[in-house]
């Protein structure tokens, strides 16, 4: 799952913590069955998630390795290649976007110094030797704000409410037409970990980068800053104002990632001659966060995590209060006392539950539908995207880009995290923040209504009709959850374009974004109760006499995701 806060790498804990019972390190690969089976799952993920792949980052050989994987599995079970010229591979245009340190930039005559002064954020270069400067209005007040002819050509000086700017806001800026670039007054409320995160190399999807819909060039810049392009304090312009000029030349080098970065992409056909040309999309992403340059160790931080950072990276700011480092450290000395082999030295992030379960439940499920006499009416179409770690960028580039007819997508259900949801695992907040825990028959469900009111109904009812007994949580589903889930995974880029989604999740866990996600914690008898209901809403999804209706409005594309 990717993370919509800028705090990325901090690190994680349950198993001998949470009294998860141990399962072994390494496991022997034994041949799959077409049933969805907890033993197949193991198999599978053992496979996916070992440290040979290092970490599945998109754009790298570990990666590169786990794609294959994917495609000779879904090649066995006999799905029809559905990537580019007839494979089982869409190859996406991900590129590494970074910062030419030879740029200047100055305002009014005086130079500024980059991540102190201002920060570029792309996403291109921009070379303009006098450019005007206008007060634009303030981020997300669209009331006020000046229109394009005033933004035309010029640099639009915009004020953040609070001073504080999300991940969302920096990776596409307010949309100004005509304008040369865009500034937010945002730099001094940034966190030394923030400013860390945007210093380095960017990978991006380069896709159509210079069309007449591009999105200007845009930078952070401090109050400071702000000060040099006006002669009056920001708070008392109204917008429209004219500033004084700037002179950019502020570069980028961008070249192509190390190695293909690839979504997997394969078809089961339907029975029905009529139907077979629509499809139930079934997701997961391929990719994970990739290895670090420094080992930690593996089991204390497991435990410093289960009891200070429930959550993984998304607690990534919290500190232990004394009673919690109290509790670590008899935890870990217990721990030690049991295990007295060395201490276990970690680099890599395996991501064994994001999204190695969400990818081999789908193998699973592929290889159950392909083994089927009689096969559904509709096709099943099965995406393992790439890049949805690094913000979406494979599912966002297969929904722009489909390889079937977009608008013969009937349904997409996206799986992701589905491998834990114990008691002892904190799987997220209610929009009130108060914590989440999980269960025997845990699953959360996100969106499964918010374009279809039938599609929803129809999964309660499978699970119900089917008796696989899971027990749903909405609760991170609500309208303006601070967590915004049902932004942060793939099914969002189906869901834009006005196809239904659910999306399927055990939810977090102290695991998660750490080098502890290992296959040793994952829950299989669960993951399989998962998979199977996955299953079983994709098969009546594709039995029914009529598409699923859409009964709710569709967003615009192009417009930022807002739970």
């Amino acid at each position: 799952m990717h993370r919509s806060c800028l705090f990325l790498v901090v690190l994680c804990a349950p198993g001998a913590a949470a009294g998860q019972a141990e399962l072994p390190r390494t496991h022997r690969p034994a041949p799959t069955v077409p049933a969805i089976t907890p033993g197949d799952l193991m198999t599978r993920l053992y496979i996916l998630a070992d440290d040979s792949m290092q970490g599945r980052e998109a754009g790298t050989a570990g990666n590169v390795k786990g794609t294959d994987y994917i495609a000779a599995e879904i090649k066995r079970s006999g799905l029809v290649p559905a990537g580019d010229d007839g494979t089982y591979f869409q190859t996406i245009p991900l590129k590494t976007r970074t910062f030419d340190t030879t740029s200047t930039f100055t305002v009014a005559g005086a130079p500024l110094t980059a991540f102190r002064d201002y920060v570029p954020l792309g996403p291109r270069s921009l070379e303009s030797p006098s450019l005007a400067i206008v007060f634009g209005g303030e981020v997300g007040d669209s009331a006020t704000r000046i229109g394009a002819e005033q933004a035309s050509g010029r640099l639009v000086v915009l004020r953040v409410r609070g001073g504080a700017v999300g991940l969302r806001a920096l990776r596409s800026a307010p949309s100004l037409p005509g304008a040369a670039a865009v500034a937010l007054v945002a730099l001094d409320s940034l966190a030394p970990q923030a400013l860390t995160f945007l210093r380095r190399p960017r990978t991006v999807l380069d896709d159509n980068p210079a069309g007449p819909a591009a999105p200007p060039p845009a930078f952070l810049v401090s109050g400071a800053t702000a000060a040099k392009m006006f002669t009056t304090p920001l708070e008392q312009l109204a917008p429209g104002a004219a500033g004084t000029s700037a002179a950019i030349a502020v570069r980028f080098d961008v070249v192509p990632v190390a190695d293909a970065a690839r979504n997997v992409v394969g078809i089961v056909p339907g029975r029905d001659p009529k139907l077979k040309g629509q499809y139930v999309a079934i997701g997961a992403h391929n990719d994970h966060i990739g290895f670090d340059r420094s080992a930690v160790d593996h089991d204390s931080i497991r435990i410093w995590n289960h009891v200070v950072r429930p959550e993984g990276a998304d607690d990534a700011g919290k500190l232990a209060t004394p009673e919690q480092q109290a509790r670590v450290d008899s935890l870990l000395a217990r721990f030690r006392s049991g295990h007295s082999a060395r201490s276990r030295a970690d680099s890599i992030a395996n991501g064994a539950d994001d999204d190695g379960s969400g990818s081999v439940a789908a193998l699973e499920i592929a290889e159950r539908i392909a083994s089927l006499k009689r096969k559904p009416k509709r096709s099943i179409l099965f995406v393992w995207h790439t890049g949805e770690e690094k913000g979406l960028l494979g599912s966002r580039y297969f929904t722009d880009h489909p390889t079937v007819p977009r608008d013969s997508i009937v349904a997409q259900l996206n799986m992701d995290m589905v491998g834990r949801g114990a008691a002892g695992d904190e799987t997220g907040r209610t929009k009130d923040g108060a914590p989440l825990h999980g269960g025997p028959r845990y699953l959360q469900l996100v969106g499964s209504r918010r374009l279809s009111t039938e599609l929803g109904d129809l999964v309660e009812r499978v699970n119900a009709a089917g008796r696989h007994g899971l027990v749903f949580d909405y609760s991170i589903d609500a309208d303006g959850h601070p967590a915004n889930i049902y932004c942060r995974s793939d099914h969002y880029e189906y869901a834009r374009y006005g196809i239904p989604i659910t999306f399927f999740t055990t939810g977090l866990h102290s695991d998660y974004h750490q080098v502890t996600d290992e296959p040793e914690y994952i829950d299989y008898e669960h993951m399989a109760r998962v998979a199977d209901l996955v299953a079983d809403v994709a098969l009546s999804v594709a039995d029914l006499d009529h598409r699923v209706a859409v009964d709710h409005a569709k967003p615009d594309p192009s417009t930022p995701c807002r739970q």
